[in-house]
């Protein structure tokens, strides 16, 4: 290189270079297009997103903060949800500060545009400053720099994702940093932002339940020097549980068993965690000794589990009790978020390319690092949290949410050494640049573009765009014309049929609505003699059809509702009707 040019070159700030990096990283993660389009239109990216305004358009018209049922959904009784008002309340509270300034329904698009975008930017600060503290401010700008790129996080803070999972994040990032920390501040920190994400939804549960486990382990490994995290830990956890499960639960069903949300099984275990680290605490002095400590921490750990197994064995085969091998067949089996990476595959959804690799070469990383390298804490944390969520993402893509949100604390500081390796000579600086690159998950895209170039066929998942098309706007909106009514349509339909139009619902993709999934599955997938039993039990009267993404078929033949759709049968007492966009509709005679 001639020496004008290296000497040009060693005049550029790095610092500035990189963060120049990030804001063009930030300001391009989102097409224009969509951030308008969530504006103008209420683009939503799935159902969740649609059915939380729908549960927070609820409560702005007057339904009760502790009255979570839906009542268009199954009416006149309606549907409980189990989602947390903590997270509507914050979005309802944007739309009615927007309200004034520009409108009920733009405000509501503001809203669900920005909402996501003002998380993200809590995530960025919340990554920056607690990757800065333990790795140095490259490597924060590194890690914010692979957040913008990590496909795993940019989906869930798009435009339009007002669902839980951000937040859950958010939770869980935040306990790995005070874990990382320590101390007695940091552990109650953390111990509340536990509660937080158990009161927001329970798919936080095996991360936090690691984290935990890792409080107590430190604590039997070092004694006192580990004491005070331990015990903020507990406090945290075990005084904010109660407290966010009062603020958002009737006192009715203080008592009343719930597997999937926060209830008295789960507050169990929370007490549980608050009298261990008591015990600890209390009893300081007398457990001097590792022996001693680890052998309070099995007998409370026996008391806990065996209690939990005794008062609340409902529970202990899942979250879903009473869903029917129909409904889990033909439609649980079926979301895309549960599908596991070996199916997945075999469906040719090379998509996952871009999202479980980078999760496994951070988990492996954090691991070989937290055995290793120097800031071990650190990186043992990290490989905490990352391995629930590359287990579970095998097993249900779902998993993979919040172990994206790791993925930058790890890529940073890797990323961050091969920058300083680069000036040396020898092997080691390309291992580290080809590790930091892999932790990219854009850089991905190459292989899962050339994977679905060479092996086409191989393809037999449904295609997202034909359910996305039938669910959105254009398509839904016009139902809105019809006279109110109950409309038995498919089940990924429910949620904007609720959000766009005045109509109830038989069927949404939720757990708790089994009759309405039953009817759903048996009405559209069966014969005309099952459709015909279905529409009369839930008196509906309007059946609705998207051509692009039948129903599953519940004999050797087609559907009816299918080949309805198509034109190749007709009913006497279906009146086609005719509405601009990809959906079939009917009127349905008594």
């Amino acid at each position: 290189m001639p020496p004008a040019a290296a000497a040009s070159l060693a005049r550029i700030d790095t610092r500035a270079f990189l963060w120049l990096l990030v804001a063009l990283s930030l300001a391009t993660m989102h097409a224009p297009q969509d951030i308008w389009d969530t504006i103008r239109h209420l683009r939503v990216p799935d159902t969740d997103d649609a059915m939380r305004l729908v549960a927070v358009r609820d409560l702005l018209g007057g339904q009760g903060w502790y009255d979570n049922v839906q009542y268009r959904f199954l009416s006149p009784e309606g549907v409980a949800s189990h989602w947390s008002r903590l997270v509507d309340a914050p979005i309802a509270g944007l739309i009615r500060v927007l309200t004034p300034l520009a409108g009920r329904p733009r405000a509501e698009g503001l809203t669900a545009a920005f909402w996501p975008l003002l998380l993200f930017g809590l995530f960025c600060a919340l990554m920056y400053r607690g990757v800065r503290v333990t790795f140095g401010d490259r490597a924060a700008i590194l890690a914010l720099l692979v957040a913008s790129q990590t496909f795993g996080i940019v989906i869930q803070f798009q435009p339009g994702r007002v669902d839980h999972h951000n937040l859950q994040i958010l939770a869980m990032l935040g306990l790995a940093f005070c874990l990382i920390r320590g101390g007695f501040r940091a552990g109650l920190a953390g111990g509340g932002l536990a509660a937080l994400s158990l009161a927001v939804g329970l798919e936080g549960l095996p991360f936090l339940a690691l984290g935990a486990l890792a409080c107590a382990g430190d604590w039997c490994w070092r004694g006192r020097p580990a004491l005070p995290c331990l015990t903020g830990f507990g406090l945290g956890l075990g005084v904010a549980a109660p407290l966010l499960f009062a603020a958002q639960t009737a006192p009715a069903l203080w008592t009343a068993t719930r597997c999937d949300a926060l209830s008295p099984p789960w507050l169990w275990l929370a007490a549980g965690g608050l009298g261990f680290a008591m015990a600890a605490a209390a009893f300081d002095r007398c457990l001097a000794r590792r022996g001693s400590r680890i052998a309070l921490a099995i007998l409370c750990g026996i008391l806990l589990i065996g209690g939990f197994a005794l008062a609340f064995p409902v529970c202990l085969d899942g979250p879903f009790p009473g869903m029917t091998p129909l409904v889990r067949e033909h439609w649980l089996l079926t979301v895309n978020e549960m599908a596991s990476l070996p199916k997945s595959v075999a469906q040719g959804r090379w998509e996952m390319l871009v999202f479980y690799p980078v999760v496994l070469l951070a988990t492996l990383t954090a691991t070989g690092m937290a055995w290793r390298g120097p800031q071990r804490r650190a990186w043992s944390v990290a490989a905490l949290f990352l391995w629930p969520g590359l287990l579970l993402g095998y097993a249900q893509f779902r998993g993979l949410y919040i172990a994206s949100g790791f993925v930058p604390l790890v890529a940073g500081p890797v990323i961050d050494r091969a920058l300083t390796l680069a000036s040396q000579a020898g092997s080691r600086r390309w291992g580290a640049a080809l590790l930091g690159g892999s932790l990219v998950s854009a850089l991905w895209l190459a292989p899962m573009a050339l994977a679905e170039r060479l092996v086409p066929p191989a393809r037999t998942a449904p295609d997202p765009a034909a359910a996305l098309a039938c669910q959105g706007d254009a398509a839904v909106r016009p139902l809105a014309g019809l006279p109110a009514g109950t409309v038995l349509a498919p089940i990924a339909l429910g949620p904007s049929i609720l959000l766009r139009t005045p109509h109830t619902i038989v069927a949404a993709p939720y757990h708790r609505a089994i009759p309405g999934l039953t009817a759903a599955i048996e009405g559209l997938g069966g014969t005309q003699a099952d459709l015909d039993r279905v529409l009369d039990a839930f008196r509906v009267r309007y059946l609705v059809a998207c051509p692009g993404r039948p129903a599953d078929d519940l004999q050797p033949e087609p559907a009816f509702a299918t080949r309805l759709a198509r034109g190749e049968v007709r009913s006497d007492r279906l009146e086609p009707i005719a509405l601009p966009g990809p959906l079939k509709v009917w009127h349905v005679a008594p």
